[in-house]
């Protein structure tokens, strides 16, 4: 009965670090890198599609590739900073008006990630390229996957691109 009684207590005191260190998290700013930001703004960069869905895709047939298009719609240059993944399991690339590819981009602290240091003129269009691998999982990577590719600008605004799959053996 005492041993209960002690396993209930420490089980309730966990919970509560946990709770409290949730909780806790819930700060102004990110680090990444050694790098301290403050919550990213909406760029000025457009794109007409944001989110695509690879709908059903096999491991056996390999990586996928969705190539979406940014825009700058207003009347000044935009140069583009940084472009990352929110996995290892997905790169991405940006390929200017010269047919010019840069990257691979990838997730921060996982290899290192280049600079963008891409100016994109008024009216100009990039494409980005990304990469999605279903085999970087292993066995374990099967089922809904939900990846995201961030561009960041030299302000600090960020577009986000979405690319989506239900991933089967």
């Amino acid at each position: 009965m005492k041993s209960i009684s002690i396993i209930s207590i420490v089980l309730v005191i966990l919970l509560g670090l946990f709770l409290w260190g949730y909780g806790g998290s819930k700060g102004t700013t990110a680090s990444v890198q050694g790098v301290t930001q403050t919550p990213a703004s909406a760029s000025e960069l457009t794109a007409a599609e944001t989110l695509y869905d690879f709908g059903t895709i096999s491991m056996k047939d390999g990586n996928v590739t969705k190539d979406f298009t940014v825009e700058n719609t207003t009347s000044k240059d935009i140069v583009l900073s940084t472009v990352v993944t929110s996995c290892m399991c997905t790169t991405a690339y940006v390929v200017g008006p010269d047919e010019k590819t840069k990257g691979p981009f990838g997730m921060p602290g996982m290899g290192y990630t280049p600079p963008v240091n891409e100016v994109m003129k008024s009216g100009e269009t990039r494409t980005v390229r990304v990469v999605y691998d279903p085999n970087a999982h292993g066995p374990a990577g099967v089922g809904r996957i939900d990846r995201f590719v961030t561009i960041t600008d030299a302000t600090g605004g960020t577009l986000e691109l979405e690319v989506k799959a239900l991933v089967t053996p």
